[in-house]
């Protein structure tokens, strides 16, 4: 399986998760909530994440697990697509429960649980 197949599948398991090609063909959006916690560009590079907070992307960059994700806040990363799948699994989790934990909590109601969606 491709990277971007791997991200894609770890990305939809995501309880609630909506895919989209806002940017145009080849993008991969992933929302919760209509809030982006994954992207994907068409240049197949890796995948971009939101981290809990600006300390924490800044740790990933320093000890080489990222790099700042182009255009977006300084608490995104980018993974690239050699990044392992234990790894990518996490940040892709990490970043879908930040992203949630955002959401209003009458939004996050009506989002089934991760156990739920298991």
């Amino acid at each position: 399986m491709t990277f971007r197949a791997t991200a894609n599948a770890l990305c939809k398991a995501m309880p609630g998760a909506e895919w989209s090609e806002p940017f145009g063909p080849g993008d991969d959006v992933w929302k919760v909530g209509s809030k982006m916690f994954a992207l994907m560009g068409s240049n197949d590079k890796g995948i971009s994440v939101k981290c809990p907070d600006l300390e924490t992307a800044t740790m990933l960059k320093d000890a080489g697990v990222g790099t700042k994700a182009p255009y977006m806040h300084a608490s995104w990363i980018h993974l690239p697509n050699t990044t392992t799948k234990d790894e990518l699994k996490h940040r892709i989790a990490v970043s879908y429960d930040t992203i949630r934990s955002g959401l209003t909590k009458k939004a996050q109601s009506t989002l089934p649980t991760r156990e739920e969606a298991i």
